[in-house]
């Protein structure tokens, strides 16, 4: 997207500005009814040159989306998060294979799991 573009957001659309962990960014514009998970596969598609060398993506699904610092499911919806319609948002991409939470109905970590039983402490006391 051209700088010209940028300052003219359709009033029906938001413009997305990813910003990688190397701070390198990308404009994406996107309808607010589309869901995290068309989001990213747009992204994946649609692969910036300029990031060709920054990141190893293999597959779609190891994308994802951050936005005020909460990892976002792809079944939610951009309209959800009550994004201005024709500004700019900014959300960060990273690559992560699993979210912390994912896959256990209890929340655990898999490094949780891997504890001996009746071994460790699940609390903590602060003096």
């Amino acid at each position: 997207m051209t700088a010209a573009q940028r300052r003219n957001v359709p009033s029906d659309k938001v413009n997305l500005r990813l910003i990688l962990v190397s701070g390198n960014r990308a404009d994406f514009l996107v309808s607010p009814s589309d869901s995290v998970a068309a989001v990213v596969r747009h992204v994946f598609d649609n692969w910036p040159k300029e990031w060709s060398g920054e990141m190893k993506v293999s597959i779609c699904d190891s994308l994802r989306l951050i936005y005020l610092g909460r990892f976002l499911k792809g079944s939610l919806t951009l309209s959800a998060l009550n994004l201005p319609l024709g500004k700019t948002t900014v959300m960060h991409l990273v690559v992560r294979e699993r979210v912390p939470g994912e896959g256990s109905s209890h929340g655990t970590l898999e490094r949780d799991k891997q504890r001996p039983e009746g071994g460790g402490c699940d609390c903590c006391v602060i003096l």
